[in-house]
């Protein structure tokens, strides 16, 4: 299958203050975050990627436009409403303390397969939807662009901790384990027989392997000698 880059939107003003934005729409990236967003940029520059996909929410598109300009080529970012943040429902707007008093939260940081949200969605709905699509686009640039293909997804937090949990074979319970920084990149293949992840949380380094694609099959005994440079 294809390679996909998980890329979380840089930091943003409610970030910065300890609001849980969620779906609120003007929540842009603060200076600091389009500097993160464009670092992200510079990294991938040495990936030839073969498409963007976005959540919908202006912090993400913002993040999507920094690495688009940054490659070669006449890229844009379509947007897909199934990546789009959590729907925190009454939760969304409030101040972090102020929610960390919920009866919901320890249920939050311990359980969340149980949790769903006031006036809002399941956490297990937000995985479900996320992974169907990640694994959609991800077979459709497969499909246009051959096995040794990377694209690039920008989302959010939990829903990239949650995507990973799931190519982990992680059970949902678990994702709080995850951490997902600010204009980060982890990178996930799915293979014929499992997925395979090959980094979470990046915030810096050389990505410029990857513009010769991963064609992995069975897992190497021992580790392997690990990918080829450029």
């Amino acid at each position: 299958m294809a390679t996909v880059l998980l890329v979380r939107h840089g930091r943003t003003t409610a970030n910065a203050t300890g609001l849980l934005a969620g779906r609120v729409a003007g929540v842009s990236l603060d200076q600091v975050g389009r500097d993160q967003a464009a670092l992200t940029g510079d990294r991938l520059a040495a990936v030839p990627v073969v498409g963007v996909v976005s959540s919908p929410l202006e912090r993400c598109q913002e993040t999507a436009q920094l690495i688009l300009d940054r490659q070669a080529g006449s890229l844009y970012a379509p947007v897909d409403l199934d990546l789009t943040e959590c729907d925190y429902g009454q939760w969304q707007g409030r101040m972090l303390s102020d929610l960390a008093t919920e009866d919901l939260w320890p249920v939050v940081q311990s359980q969340p397969s149980a949790v769903v949200f006031p006036g809002g969605e399941s956490m297990a709905a937000m995985q479900a939807r996320s992974v169907a699509a990640i694994r959609r686009h991800d077979a459709a640039f497969e499909a246009e662009y051959g096995p040794g293909a990377a694209w690039v997804a920008v989302s959010h937090g939990d829903i990239i901790k949650s995507i990973i949990a799931d190519a982990l074979g992680m059970h949902l319970d678990l994702f709080q384990r995850i951490n997902v920084g600010p204009a980060s990149v982890s990178i996930v293949r799915y293979g014929a027989s499992r997925p395979s992840v090959y980094a979470t949380n990046t915030d810096a380094g050389d990505l410029s392997w990857l513009s010769n694609g991963i064609h992995s099959g069975d897992a190497p005994v021992g580790g392997g000698a690990g990918q080829k440079a450029p």
